[in-house]
């Protein structure tokens, strides 16, 4: 084996919410669950089981879309405590093969294996190990991609699921044809918006794309895409395991004095949380994947929500449109007693760390790179002048 070649797997597990729900309910198994909000409520669905999925149920959809498709699958209000009680015995399970290991949501995972396979066994073996005691401590099953790379690994674990394993070659010729017939929507960071780009310029497969000049791929897509997207058309992808951080989460809150029912005194307060938070991530120098809401009512009723973002983000734009965004949806016309923002999904790139460009656009990275550079050009101004040397005039509370 070339001792410089790493073996990467990624634990993907089946339909996660959905198969927990079935296996601690077995009159469940073997029909269409859907775990989100009831089909008579405003909602979207969170998981599908595989029996929903062949009715063309997926996740992020509305609940009355999926009711229309399916009357008959039951849908269930789901139980996060228990998912993430399900969660931590699985990344338990993968701690007991390497300490390389990087979850990137509460139902899969990176491992790097290459340090331990001296011990249990080539990736494949480890794989099967990792299958069999998942299966029969949690009753769960799991895909796996096993590959010489992050993104390989990624890739491949969808590829036979449910229930499946994907041994990806290390031999760079045969990466080349192994992804050759993909479509170009399994590229890594191609969302809708890039997609129809790509198409546009005849690029429908991996094949295509590693076919086309780099010059061309630029015009379409711009400087950084094209070299990343360049460099996974073949397989090509040098990014390790992130170091586990000690900031898990970064957030802020505040009570108010009194309970408050001026919507532009919580907004204010709530942006200068926002911006805050966005100071402290990048003195840490992190980028979040996650941002979250947190309100607290009069009588004590809380509510947290939360949002993807669809590129790793720490600039205080992107933030506070999002942050704002989950407000908007969320606040009623009621007193609040205590308002929070956070991050979590802490990373040290700004390069996307999973397919979750499939559910939201890939940003203009030109505008990405704008707003970092402003914000960190602010946090220079405050270092020298004082924290309260430049301030959002709406967060100004009269």
């Amino acid at each position: 084996m070339n001792p410089a070649l790493k073996t990467f797997l990624h634990v993907d597990m089946d339909a996660f919410f959905a198969s927990v729900e079935q296996h601690d309910h077995p009159e469940l198994k073997g029909k269409p669950v859907v775990v989100g909000s009831p089909p008579d409520q405003r909602g979207v669905v969170a998981a599908a089981s595989y029996e929903a999925r062949t009715f063309g149920i997926h996740s992020a959809m509305p609940s009355r879309t999926a009711y229309q498709k399916c009357p008959e699958a039951i849908f269930v209000r789901g139980n996060m405590n228990r998912y993430k009680e399900v969660s931590r015995e699985i990344m338990r399970i993968f701690e007991t093969y390497t300490p390389r290991v990087q979850p990137l949501s509460i139902d899969e995972a990176f491992l790097d294996v290459t340090g331990s396979l001296h011990l249990f066994g080539d990736g494949q073996t480890i794989a099967e190990k990792i299958r069999h005691d998942i299966l029969e401590q949690t009753g769960l099953t799991a895909s796996v991609g096993i590959a010489p790379n992050m993104f390989l690994a990624k890739l491949a674990s969808d590829m036979n699921k449910p229930d499946g394993i994907t041994l990806v070659p290390t031999d760079p010729e045969a990466i080349k044809c192994f992804l050759a017939p993909l479509p170009i929507g399994r590229m890594w960071g191609v969302g809708k918006v890039t997609q129809k780009k790509l198409l546009s310029l005849g690029i429908n497969t991996i094949k295509k794309l590693q076919q086309c000049d780099r010059q061309t791929l630029e015009h379409a897509v711009g400087f950084r895409a094209a070299k990343v997207f360049s460099q996974l058309a073949y397989g090509i992808d040098e990014r390790d395991i992130a170091r586990d951080t000690k900031d898990k989460s970064i957030s802020n809150e505040t009570t108010f004095k009194t309970d408050a029912t001026d919507r532009a005194q919580i907004e204010a307060t709530y942006k200068r949380l926002i911006d805050q938070v966005a100071g402290r991530l990048r003195k840490a120098g992190y980028f979040a994947t996650t941002v979250h809401l947190k309100i607290r009512w009069a009588d004590f009723s809380t509510i947290t929500r939360q949002t993807k973002l669809a590129i790793p983000s720490c600039d205080d734009t992107t933030l506070l449109e999002t942050g704002m965004a989950l407000l908007n949806e969320h606040l009623r016309d009621q007193p609040v007693r205590l308002i929070g923002f956070g991050t979590s999904g802490l990373v040290e790139t700004d390069q996307p760390q999973t397919d979750q460009l499939d559910l939201f656009d890939r940003p203009d990275t030109t505008l990405h790179e704008k707003r970092n550079r402003l914000s960190r050009a602010a946090d220079h101004i405050k270092k020298k002048y004082g924290p309260n040397s430049i301030q959002r005039g709406s967060t100004l509370e009269s």
